[in-house]
């Protein structure tokens, strides 16, 4: 059957394009898309979407399941289910599941997985895997990387810091000839040490045992180097600090082959929140100061920052009730992040909606060198209708998700999703 959206507010930052339209959807393809359809099938279903948005789907660089190893957690199912009701229609989970991702065997066990979960509202998001670049805990043992290559992932990161320069060296070079995209969370396990809290004045007064800038800022500016040896292109994950934003500035000017990411968290929280103690606020990298949380939007402004991911990490009740100190570091955010992304920063007019949909669906896909949905005559399906006036509240009811550490769990939001289209 045939959908025409009409007076829709369509979002599409591969044709720069944010106006009212109507668009014809059948069979899974885009028909038309005009200032005024006039013209359609007799038993073309009629939606009046003003007020609505239409935009390509969002597509997230980077998040955690439970399954397999935690499936108390978050199973596949859920995840993808609560990824599909946030208006995802693609994610990357992380290799460090039990076992890790370090094998071609458990990713084609993952996609069977995948492939078999129905879904009833929502189409479920493709699937993209990160293949693990080491195996061992120490990080000094390299996976069978080309083995790996051909096994079906979307690329190579293990989501965990890689202390030994000699071993990411290495890496990049052997990766060069395989064309995958790399990520690797840039960060100094010495330096970090046994740190919650970015180090600065509210760390002070909260008495909480720091990390400083530096924890981040040296392994990146490292990681850069290589990257200028090697000519190896590379994707850095959760970015959290100004001095951070400098330096990918910096690299980028000079031409390497490098793009970035932070997560969403990082853009609307900084430490002033951690106030509260909440566990669900223990978060690594940890959130960085006031001055961290403004560079980190001035840099997705500007392009910097290509990405902005979610980092979805459930745990459950039991694990997050802990002193913030003693809590495992992430939170979820899956069924979240756009509407409050949207709330507190395109409503209040610091980011247009081209700006912020970049961040969340263009950029991300091409991160990942894969091709950008767009909203145009004859183009596949891959679109998110969007409420931003809607409102809900933060309930297990509510949820998709296994899990619910999250510091916005019973509080009202505004903006939820209402449908999507995948092929």
């Amino acid at each position: 059957m045939a959908e025409l959206l009409q007076q829709v507010r369509v979002i599409d930052p591969v044709s720069e394009t944010d106006q009212l339209a109507d668009v014809l959807i059948q069979n899974g393809e885009i028909v038309n898309v005009a200032a005024n359809i006039s013209e359609w099938a007799p038993d073309t279903q009629i939606r009046n979407c003003q007020g609505l948005i239409l935009g390509t789907g969002l597509i997230d660089l980077y998040s955690h399941s439970g399954e397999p190893g935690f499936e108390e957690r978050e199973t596949l199912s859920s995840l993808l289910q609560a990824a599909a009701h946030g208006g995802f229609t693609r994610v990357c989970i992380l290799p460090d599941t039990t076992p890790a991702v370090d094998n071609p065997a458990l990713v084609v066990q993952l996609q069977k997985i995948a492939a078999s979960i129905p879904y009833s509202q929502f189409p479920l998001p493709h699937l993209n895997i990160w293949g693990a670049i080491t195996q061992d805990v120490a990080g000094q043992q390299i996976t069978e990387l080309t083995d790996l290559a051909v096994s079906g992932i979307v690329g190579f990161g293990d989501g965990k810091p890689i202390d030994n320069l000699g071993i990411v060296r290495r890496v990049l070079e052997y990766l060069q000839p395989l064309n995958k995209p790399t990520a690797f969370w840039a960060c100094n396990n010495q330096l970090r040490a046994n740190g919650v809290i970015r180090e600065g004045a509210d760390a002070i007064r909260i008495g909480l045992p720091l990390i400083p800038e530096s924890a981040e800022t040296s392994a990146i500016a490292a990681l850069l180097e290589l990257v200028a040896a090697t000519a190896t292109p590379v994707h850095l994950m959760r970015v959290s600090t100004a001095r951070s934003v400098e330096l990918i500035a910096s690299a980028k000017s000079k031409g390497l082959p490098v793009t970035a990411s932070t997560t969403w968290m990082h853009l609307l929280l900084d430490t002033v929140a951690l106030k509260s103690y909440n566990p669900s606020l223990r978060l690594e990298p940890p959130l960085g100061n006031p001055s961290d949380k403004m560079a980190l939007r001035k840099g997705v402004q500007a392009g910097i920052i290509d990405a902005i991911a979610v980092d979805h990490t459930a745990y459950t009740y039991e694990e997050k009730t802990v002193a913030f100190a003693d809590a495992p570091p992430g939170a979820i955010g899956y069924e979240f992040a756009l509407p409050l992304l949207w709330q507190n920063l395109v409503e209040t007019g610091e980011f247009t909606a081209l700006q912020l949909w970049r961040a969340l669906s263009t950029n991300p896909a091409k991160c990942l060198q894969q091709q950008p949905s767009t909203i145009a005559t004859n183009q596949p399906c891959e679109l998110v209708l969007f409420n931003p006036q809607e409102t809900w509240t933060v309930k297990q009811i509510n949820l998709h998700t296994l899990s619910a550490n999250t510091p916005w769990f019973g509080q009202q939001l505004k903006g939820r999703i209402v449908q999507t289209w995948l092929l």
